[in-house]
């Protein structure tokens, strides 16, 4: 073997360097030693060696490894094509790792083999060539000898051959691409073209933006860095033209106090040291960020780039996206301007969670792209809220492939699928001149043309816009559809927007609802292509007077309710107007810890219900359950005085039994309901005492409501901790949350919040809990007229419960401290009365209960404030802690049985006074319906696709074990007065409380719906299914058995009706009759034996 011509090997240490010397020199013409690698650039620009042989640490006491992988980086930038050997006496796989992901070509660890060492220097001095030539044969995929490369290359020849979908995982530049090819080569498909999706979240955009530009003129372009750090200033040289004036780098990440991002400071240093060209040819060179707040960058920002680019001086370090009103920072953004490539058509439509408007379009997808050879591109955008809150359907479909990877922002085609949000969103916001809109109208064209927006109607008519109406809500009614009127607008589109033959979209749709819904039997099927039909022959086009161009338009701020706080005007409306991406930084000043009101939700009014319950008042029972179980606090009982019930200019009753000296109402927000009828399900009364209606029929209620809450106000004339029905004459501070219409969750927390919401502070693991109880604008957790009220945040799910154990201790410890300050003032201080050391006595010994602490409080607050001391004026600063605080801490099943539930049984052992509320839906809800340990026997869900196959863990059997937990199962369809002591006992239980609650979530596939979760709460009990308990430790102090079952003998005929009345177990019957059968048994020996526990237990005697 000839000898290579030269190698530099660095380390610290002479005698390594003397061994190596001589172990090398047969192998090298030269080789050069450095006990630094101060010199090490110098020796590399006198001559590039063959290899590097680079020790990873430098200094005494050091081996991090970190000089070694700076000095890789600092070469490799400069001499990307040298072959990197590291040397280390401290092997580690990570550090290994790390160094090949940087760039060297192997890894030696000391004390080496000879032969080892010298083979693997040959090899990567010599190997350049011989590498490049083994990729060659194999189209670029080098494997090498390893075992781990042969097995990987094993695994590829046995995949490839196969139709099964490959995840193919690693971070950027670990050759992931590289591998997908090697597989696509071995495949069925080999012959043809493999598309490649680079995930650059800009360079499209770009790319789009320079076509614009050249085509007027322009002298522009794009670099695309594929490969982040390494940084190669070789390729950069390469694709640069020499003719660049200026170069402006976008980087998507903050580095606050360097002196720039990472790949402007990058592609600085390569021009920098770049000696090949003349300090005064070398380009302007600045940098700015894009993307901040995950916010979508579109063609007009990239034209602002390229705008700045052109100025005298441009902004350097500056934003694009944002409006930076405190460093000026951001770039002026223009109109969006269409960028789509000739023959593209564009849609956006609006619907409503829910409510089939996101499936519909993905058909409209599968159907144009399945039937024709056109280009398709579908994103779909949702708010925070669950079920019920806003979507956008983002659609394109061309004959030239599509690369535009930001919304649709200029569409040809409009669709607003829910009325109401003509009067709450500017929906024709960007619709091309010509272009089509329609309307799912409840109303006639006339009447349609009367109540539209002046803005509305001067758009369509300055724009010649094709308005097309179609009452689909009406249409989805009568056809049993209920409120999906997703199969109506989906027929209107293809009949307006003729992207594809109307007759052939209609074939298409009629054959993927059979696939649906064929198993669900003929009526379904027939229902649903009578929507279809009537989706095509409703559509009405509404002619556009001329004369709305002449409509003369108010200034924005016109009509503004200045009584609306300055935070909901300032920050929160724009924001549910979809306008938040317009808001300056400056309106956040003072917010930078993302501190936000309390009851936000309040201001929302969506009006997203189609029906809304009117009281019957002369059927109504004054019983109060609508108010209790009402998902989203929209229905309340008032009591008024006769003066005030006369000044209301509503109707009225008289009030019963306790309440029997006012007058009773029970009033409606019909604007902030969801339509979900669990009020109407639950009443009681011979006859309803309420009924659905017509959202626009009710209108009128809203100014009742608003007179009352404003103006009559919650009296506190009853004990609310007497009965459920006094209860609900107290203010719920949880309100109008963004939960699913009929959620069977939020009635819990809303009942919490009415017994101890004064004084309460939450926890909140992530999930459905924290998204509708915290989401960005809505805060449904609000303040009572005394401006109290629950103090909430939300934490991940692994560390809820010592989030909301940290939280109590740190409420203690500053209650410690305020009895420390009046023993103190007790023993010494001459300013304090008597009388105000004895209330201080009576504090100290309350301080432990709420109801006691609170009423003591009431009374030393106002003494202490008169005498004004030093203490008091210290414990003054804390009269917040006077009250002991009501600790919760709330999640879901996936929290508490899974994932968290390590961190919770830490809060249960703690035995420290903590409440926690588990809302047991059996399932992940908030992330698409994954299995958890909640899930029970038979029950269908992700990852248990084909029924869960073990049983459910029994969560509260094993907090019980501890003895000294308060513990209870509760439903409140089936017992709303169990539900009603359990948390009440709970709260005073001077110790851990752990309360399980189950909750029908819209993940069951409820049949009849969300419309009778309570119902269902109810069944589930009344079966065996579920069962209700508490298991009170002090009971057992009483020389009682502390375990108590509240629930009767269920009714075991019913067991499997109820399994058949939920899609998570129905839908295994259908794929698998005999798995869901003996499913079903295990399900129900599962029930039965668990309630079997629970009577043993109830019968031990103490």
């Amino acid at each position: 073997m000839s000898k290579r011509n030269k190698i530099v090997v660095v380390d610290d240490n002479r005698g390594v360097l003397a061994a190596v010397s001589l172990l090398l020199r047969p192998y090298f013409n030269q080789v050069i030693t450095l006990q630094s690698p101060v010199r090490l650039e110098e020796v590399l620009r006198d001559g590039v060696p063959d290899c590097l042989l680079l020790d990873m640490n430098f200094s005494a006491g050091i081996n991090t490894g970190n000089e070694g992988i700076y000095w890789l980086n600092r070469v490799k930038r400069l001499y990307p094509d040298l072959p990197v050997v590291l040397f280390t006496a401290y092997g580690d796989i990570d550090l290994a790792v790390r160094g090949m992901k940087e760039g060297a070509v192997d890894f030696i660890i000391k004390p080496w083999d000879n032969a080892r060492l010298v083979d693997t220097l040959l090899k990567a001095s010599g190997g350049r060539k011989s590498r490049n030539a083994a990729a060659d044969d194999d189209n670029s995929m080098y494997w090498g000898e390893s075992k781990a490369m042969l097995a990987l290359k094993s695994l590829v020849e046995r995949i490839a051959p196969t139709d099964a979908n490959v995840l193919i995982t690693g971070e950027n530049g670990t050759g992931k691409e590289v591998l997908a090819r090697a597989v696509h080569r071995r495949s069925a498909r080999h012959s043809r073209p493999m598309l490649s999706v680079d995930m650059g979240s800009v360079t499209e955009t770009l790319r789009e933006t320079v076509d614009y530009l050249n085509a007027r003129g322009g002298k522009v372009g794009v670099v695309t860095v594929h490969l982040y750090r390494p940084f190669s200033v070789k390729y950069l040289g390469e694709v640069l033209p020499e003719t660049v004036k200026r170069i402006c780098v976008l980087d998507r990440t903050k580095e606050p106090g360097a002196n720039g991002d990472p790949l402007y400071l990058d592609v600085v240093e390569a021009f920098a040291n770049c000696k090949d060209i003349p300090a005064d040819r070398k380009p302007l060179i600045i940098g700015g960020r894009y993307g901040l707040s995950s916010k979508d960058t579109t063609p007009a920002q990239m034209l602002a780039v390229f705008e700045n680019l052109k100025m005298n001086e441009p902004k350097n370090q500056f934003t694009v996206g944002i409006v930076d009103d405190v460093t000026f920072r951001s770039l002026p953004v223009g109109e969006e301007i269409s960028l789509a490539k000739p023959g593209t058509f564009e849609a956006l439509f609006f619907g409503l969670g829910a409510d089939g408007t996101v499936g519909a379009n993905k058909n409209s997808i599968k159907i144009i792209g399945g039937t024709t050879d056109k280009y398709c591109q579908a994103y779909f955008a949702y708010d925070s809220k669950k079920s019920g809150g806003y979507t956008a359907s983002h659609l394109r479909f061309g004959d030239k492939p599509i690369t535009s990877p930001y919304l649709v922002t200029t569409p040809d085609f409009v669709a607003c699928h829910v009325p109401s949000y003509v009067d709450k969103y500017d929906v024709l916001k960007g619709l091309k001149p010509g272009g089509s809109f329609l309307l799912n109208s409840v109303h006639d064209a006339e009447t349609t043309c009367r109540t539209l927006p002046d803005h509305m109607k001067v758009f369509l008519a300055k724009n010649k816009i094709n308005f097309y109406i179609i009452n689909a809500t009406k249409i989805a009614a009568e056809l049993g559809l209920g409120s999906r009127t997703n199969t109506i607008m989906q027929a209107a589109f293809f009949k307006i927007a003729n992207v594809i033959p109307f007759e052939k979209a209609v074939e298409e749709m009629k054959k993927a609802i059979y696939k649906s819904y064929g198993k669900k039997g003929e009526d379904i099927v027939n229902m649903n292509y009578a929507a279809v039909d009537a989706g095509g022959n409703a559509v009405v086009k509404v002619e556009v007077p001329a004369e709305w161009t002449n409509i003369e338009l108010k200034p924005a701020d016109h009509g503004v309710d200045m009584a609306r706080p300055e935070f909901v005007r300032n920050i929160v409306d724009p924001i549910n107007a979809l306008k938040g991406d317009l808001l300056p930084v400056s309106a956040f000043n003072g917010r930078e810890d993302g501190t936000w009101e309390n009851g936000t939700a309040a201001w929302e009014k969506r009006g997203i219900a189609v029906n809304v319950p009117e009281w019957q008042v002369d059927k109504c029972i004054q019983c109060n359950q609508c108010a209790y179980v009402c998902p989203h606090a929209v229905i309340r009982p008032f009591l008024a005085t006769e003066t005030e019930a006369a000044a209301s200019g509503t109707e009225w009753k008289q009030g019963l039994g306790d309440t029997k000296e006012y007058k009773f109402r029970i009033q409606i927000s019909p604007l902030d309901c969801t339509g979900c009828s669990n009020c109407v399900d639950v009443c009681p009364a011979k006859e309803k005492a309420l009924i659905m209606k017509p959202l626009e029929s009710q209108l009128g209620q809203q100014k009742n409501w608003d007179y009352i809450t404003k103006h009559i106000g919650y009296k506190k004339v009853v004990d609310k901790t007497k009965s459920v029905k006094n209860l609900q004459f107290e203010q719920p501070l949880f309100e109008f949350s963004g939960a699913c219409g009929g959620c069977g969750e939020t009635p819990y927390i809303k009942a919490i919040s009415q017994l101890f919401g004064d004084r309460m502070m939450v926890a909140n693991a992530t999930g459905c809990t924290s998204i509708y109880s915290g989401s960005a604008p809505s805060t449904p957790y609000c303040k009572n007229a005394d401006g109290r009220g629950p103090a909430w945040a939300n934490s991940l799910f692994e560390d809820n419960a010592e989030f909301g154990l940290g939280m109590y201790v740190g409420a203690e410890k500053l209650r410690d401290r305020i009895q420390m300050l009046m023993e103190e003032a007790i023993a010494q201080c001459q300013r304090c009365s008597e009388e105000l050391k004895g209330v201080m006595r009576e504090w100290i010994e309350a301080r432990v209960s709420s109801t006691r602490s609170a009423e003591v409080a009431a009374r030393l607050v106002p003494m202490m404030e008169a005498c004004g001391c030093d203490y008091c004026r210290q414990i003054l600063e804390l009269k917040d802690f006077l009250v002991k605080q009501s600790q919760w801490v709330i999640g879901g099943d996936g929290w508490a049985y899974d994932i968290g539930f390590g961190g919770l049984d830490h809060v249960l052992a703690s035995g420290l006074d903590v409440n926690v509320l588990v809302l047991d839906t059996e399932v992940y809800s908030n992330t698409g319906g994954q299995s958890s340990k909640a899930t029970p026997v038979g029950a269908v869900a992700k990852f248990a696709s084909a029924g869960k196959r073990i049983r459910k863990k029994d969560l509260g059997a094993i907090a019980m074990t501890y003895g000294y937990v308060y513990v209870a199962q509760v439903s409140i369809g089936a017992s709303q007065a169990q539900l009603f002591n359990v948390l009440k006992e709970a709260e005073a239980y001077p110790g851990p409380s752990l309360v399980i609650a189950y909750a029908p979530c819209i993940n069951h596939g409820i049949k009849g719906g969300m419309t009778r979760t309570q119902t269902v709460g109810k069944q589930a009990v009344e079966c065996g299914y579920w069962h209700l308990w508490h298991y009170n430790p002090q009971l057992e102090e009483q020389g009682k058995n502390p375990f108590v079952l509240d629930s009767k003998e269920p009714d075991w005929a019913k067991f499997r009706d109820f399994l058949l009345k939920e899609v998570r177990y129905t839908s295994l019957k259908a794929v698998s009759p005999e798995d869901a059968e003996a499913l079903f048994q295990a399900a129900e020996q599962n029930a039965r034996w668990r309630y079997e526990g629970y009577v043993r237990r109830s019968k031990i005697e103490y």
